[in-house]
């Protein structure tokens, strides 16, 4: 008996000892494969947020970023640190609404407000975005010349006007959607251009720690540029729809189901993905400045009209790595934002008149919403075919954008805090007093940007 008691004892040990090191190896294993799984559980809740971020450093915005680190160099690089808890707060908001209401931000406009002064701000959207969609087709055609130069610049625009329509009309919405939030890793590439160069970055933090401005005619058409492209009306009116177009994916059909049925969790994924979308906005915004600085401002290159320019001047200065990420960022970001400058318009107008609207439905169901595409993406297309001056274009949408912005900021600040719509997610007063300090900033800089241009 003893002898077979230490047998079993003996086995018992060896089944312990043989076990062991397999559960150490699975926990190993399972702790291995835990980052690797949030971070494809984060990739997955980013969505709308990430899409909207990435589309404001479109081909106009990455001129205007240039132009700003080639001729004022570090001097105006605390605007990306200071725009990107506005433009998130802001961002935040438009989502908010779209969740809680179950409808976009011109269709709640046009049930609590005047309609004639939703009217006036979607016309001045309209232009404005068709002036942005032209520099952006313009930008992108230069970008592909940058590697073909002996490419037809006219038929390359019309290239782009036809494939941008083509994904918007014929496509699902969830393969369009999928489509645009891998593009928005293409932004990934002025990051690199950024740390490819030699940077003094004990100035870069000082200058983006501590802001300073020299109230120039000059750089108020800069900040107005900065301002206008990062806080613009098209990534509200954008932001809003496409929040609402996610819940119709989910299969929340009616506007009923979408008011009914706002989760908490809900909430929380909607501000992880929005403040995400926005970081990267602003950390693309920061290196673009970063790296034109390092290179163009400092070898006395001071005039950028495109971000095709600024890639060519990149290539002697900082060489052929940097030349290469800022062209293919061009044609990438520009794929990103055409469509979502379109769209930004169509869903303000068809929701002002009450028209089917949707990237969800078919072309069948919605004509007056894609017609609304078509006529803006043509609109921008004849704009390069009458000599557009691309600085010129940028600085009127500029000026456009300062004009409706801080008009469509009261309606937003207004709607997001009213408990009577938005219930227990309606803005707290931090939010609130934000969002009231962004309109003033950006109906100042409107101004101070009209006084500079006729003065």
């Amino acid at each position: 008996m003893a002898k077979l008691r230490r047998k079993t004892e003996a086995r018992e040990v060896l089944e312990r000892t043989s076990v062991e090191p397999v559960m150490k190896q699975t926990d190993s294993s399972s702790f291995a494969s835990s980052p690797l799984k949030k971070t494809k559980e984060y990739w997955h809740m980013l969505g709308p947020g990430l899409t909207t971020g990435a589309s404001d450093d479109d081909p106009s915005g990455i001129a205007t970023y240039s132009q700003t680190g080639a001729q004022y160099g570090y001097q105006l690089l605390w605007l990306a640190v200071f725009t990107f808890p506005l433009m998130a707060v802001v961002q935040e908001m438009c989502a908010r609404i779209g969740l809680v209401t179950g409808r976009g931000l011109a269709a709640n406009i046009r049930i609590h407000f005047p309609r004639w002064v939703l009217y006036t701000c979607t016309s001045l959207l309209f232009a404005a975005n068709a002036f942005n969609i032209g520099a952006d087709l313009g930008a992108m055609a230069k970008g592909v010349q940058l590697f073909l130069p002996s490419a037809s610049f006219s038929l390359l625009v019309i290239g782009f006007t036809v494939l941008c329509l083509v994904l918007q009309i014929f496509s699902t919405y969830a393969s369009y959607a999928r489509i645009l939030k891998y593009l928005a890793l293409v932004l990934l590439a002025y990051i690199l251009s950024g740390l490819s160069v030699s940077v003094d970055w004990k100035s870069v933090f000082v200058h983006a720690a501590v802001p300073t401005l020299s109230f120039s005619r000059e750089q108020i058409f800069l900040v107005c540029g900065i301002l206008g492209t990062t806080i613009s009306p098209y990534l509200f009116f954008w932001q809003t729809s496409q929040e609402v177009e996610e819940e119709i994916l989910q299969g929340k059909t009616s506007i009923l189901a979408r008011q009914r049925i706002t989760t908490p969790q809900e909430v929380k994924q909607m501000r992880i993905d929005v403040w995400s979308g926005m970081f990267l906005s602003n950390v693309v915004m920061f290196f673009i400045i970063v790296t034109c600085a390092a290179t163009l401002f400092s070898s006395g290159i001071t005039n950028i009209n495109t971000a095709a320019d600024a890639a060519l001047a990149l290539r002697p200065v900082a060489g052929h790595a940097a030349y290469l990420l800022f062209a293919v960022g061009i044609i990438g970001t520009g794929l990103l934002a055409v469509p979502v400058l379109a769209g930004s318009a169509s869903y303000a107008i068809s929701e002002s008149f009450g028209w089917k609207e949707g990237l969800y439905r078919k072309w069948q169901q919605a004509h007056a919403f894609y017609g609304v595409i078509i006529v803006s993406m043509l609109v921008g297309l004849l704009l390069n075919f009458i000599g557009l001056d691309p600085i010129k274009a940028l600085i009127y949408s500029a000026i456009a954008n300062g004009v409706v912005a801080p008009v469509v900021l009261v309606f937003i600040v207004s709607l997001s805090s009213n408990r009577k719509i938005m219930g227990q997610y309606a803005s707290q007063r931090t939010s609130r007093t934000l969002g009231i300090a962004i309109t003033g900033i950006m109906a100042a800089v409107g101004i101070a940007t009209l006084t500079a241009l006729f003065l």
